[in-house]
């Protein structure tokens, strides 16, 4: 299968329209259509099929799959030749991914400093949780990830990130508990409650509930904070989230006894990385360096 198709096959999806497609690719409607004919050929499938108002093409099923996929290799078909582009300052892309923390201010703040040097080197930053950090770097899609909490190094080498991110609740400011200073086990009980889909799984959280989460009153989960934090504003619970994240409309109170979160930058141990994450990794530990001489 060649990566042309491929590409082609994804503008026609995105596009949603062979005649604009072909546009975009400089190419003819129908070799275009040729192209994506032989493509289904190949995989013994239909991809694409008019939509009810027949004005657009849209994936089948099986389109679907391979749209994520193809854009998947043709991520991985850019950063090979990116990374292998060097001529002159370093060049090349560093991908890193992680969730809603103050941990990445201290990593976008190497960015900013090793770009100033080599403005060739790009930065691609994806949110997610450590599910969706862990996925993407096994496919080579993110070569650096932020991982939260208790996480099984095993396979990473790692650097611990010296951020001080504590647990506590999200809540609109006219919510009773707004009037404490902290918030306590007991304070939980009947309280409806927004945790992050990584939480359910965290021993820290649980250990420090005195139990399971499940025991909580748990209405919704969320992936990113920011959507956790329209559900507070509108009132179905209170968010369970790391700090300095909520925006200025929504209050924070830490867990009392107060629970810390262990922030690691993790990469796969057994991959070589390009000259570019090795530059960024340099940068980020003088950094780190200079934080603990500052301490």
């Amino acid at each position: 299968m060649e990566l042309r198709l491929l590409r082609y096959f994804v503008t026609v999806a995105e596009e949603e329209s062979i005649s604009r497609a072909a546009a975009r690719l400089h190419i003819t409607q129908p070799t275009l259509s040729r192209q994506i004919r032989d493509l289904e050929e190949e995989l013994g499938c239909r991809l694409l099929i008019r939509s009810r108002s027949r004005h657009k093409v849209v994936p089948t099923e099986q389109g679907r799959l391979l749209l994520e996929r193809a854009r998947e290799i043709l991520s991985l078909s850019d950063r090979l030749k990116s990374d292998f582009a060097q001529e002159g300052p370093v060049r090349g892309e560093v991908a890193i991914g992680g969730g809603e923390t103050q941990g990445m201010r201290l990593l976008a703040q190497t960015a900013a400093d090793l770009h100033r040097i080599c403005p060739g080197i790009r930065f691609h930053v994806y949110s997610g949780n450590a599910s969706f950090v862990a996925d993407r770097m096994e496919k080579g899609l993110i070569d650096l990830g932020v991982l939260v909490g208790e996480t099984d190094l095993a396979k990473y080498d790692y650097l611990p990130l010296p951020v001080d991110d504590v647990w506590g609740l999200v809540m609109r400011p006219d919510h009773p508990l707004c009037a404490r200073a902290s918030v306590s086990r007991e304070d939980l009980s009947g309280v409806p409650l927004i945790v992050s889909q990584q939480t359910m799984t965290e021993n820290e959280l649980a250990g420090w509930s005195g139990g399971s989460l499940d025991q909580l009153q748990i209405v919704a989960t969320y992936n990113l904070l920011y959507n956790a934090a329209l559900l507070v504003e509108s009132g179905l619970g209170l968010a369970l989230a790391l700090d300095k994240l909520a925006g200025p409309e929504l209050a924070f109170r830490p867990l009392e006894p107060r629970l810390r979160a262990r922030l690691n930058l993790v990469w796969l141990r057994h991959r070589t990385l390009s000259p570019a994450v090795q530059l960024f990794l340099g940068h980020l530990r003088q950094r780190l360096t200079q934080h603990v001489d500052e301490q």
